[in-house]
């Protein structure tokens, strides 16, 4: 079975959000990811996670916590300024916290001057921190209307353009099937380029137990193809996190 990582920003919120991090480590979890941890001191963090045994996946950038702000602005014209900025910020945190991955956010933006203001902020970004890893991740417009990355093709194009070593394609398989109908025919398209995937049921957004898309044979594919990289539970859980936790323990 691949490596299981929970996203704390999702799961878990019948509790506090530094609690989580223990309730992560009992549920078998051993690792974590948070979507926007700014709002909390990175040691506060960093001693969870050391205290439970975590590793810490995947942060978000820009640094805006999930209640406000705009959901990034890598693409957005105009901004760059401001996206060198606070891409600073983030990978200070980034670094603190020991991410393994920084997810950088297009924002909401369309036209040929926002694919080239993606591409230059992107190739900057990997260029700032050669060592640190950089994810791009398409998401569905119905979710996030006038997103910019909202579709698999436009990321393939832009990991192209950048060309470096440290940018790479994150896979969410809930938005792979609200964007294409077919997410394991996606996976077999663009997977070779996934360097991060997150779960999610489908329709719903729900657990990852049942619904159209089959996980039991997406983890096995997974195994099969050798991916090495973590697979992070993104949804929005229909009770209390511990009772839909199957899709980790299959003899649940």
């Amino acid at each position: 079975m691949p490596r299981f990582a929970a996203n704390l920003t999702f799961l878990f919120r019948e509790l506090p959000f530094l609690e989580r991090f223990e309730a992560a480590a009992e549920a078998g979890f051993a690792g974590v990811e948070v979507l926007f941890p700014y709002d909390d001191p990175a040691r506060e963090i960093t001693g969870r996670l050391s205290r439970h045994g975590l590793e810490l996946v995947l942060i978000n950038c820009p640094p805006p916590n999930w209640a406000g702000g705009a959901r990034g602005f890598a693409a957005v014209p105009g901004l760059e300024e401001r996206f060198r900025r606070d891409f600073r910020r983030a990978l200070r945190f980034a670094r603190a916290l020991g991410a393994g991955h920084l997810h950088v956010m297009a924002g909401v933006a369309s036209g040929d001057a926002a694919r080239e203001t993606f591409v230059n902020n992107l190739s900057w970004a990997a260029a700032e921190d050669p060592s640190m890893s950089l994810t791009i991740e398409p998401i569905n417009p119905t979710d996030m209307p006038g997103y910019f990355l909202a579709d698999f093709e436009t990321a393939a194009e832009v990991l192209d353009a950048v060309d470096a070593p440290n940018l790479g394609l994150q896979f969410d398989m809930y938005h792979a099937q609200m964007i294409t109908g077919d997410g394991m025919a996606t996976w077999a398209a663009h997977g070779h380029r996934a360097r991060h995937v997150q779960v999610g049921g489908f329709p719903g957004r729900h657990e990852p137990l049942a619904g159209e898309i089959d996980y039991p044979a997406f983890f096995a594919r997974l195994d099969a193809e050798g991916y090495s990289g973590w697979v992070s539970g993104e949804y929005n859980p229909e009770g209390r996190t511990e009772d839909g936790l199957g899709w980790i323990r299959p003899e649940r």
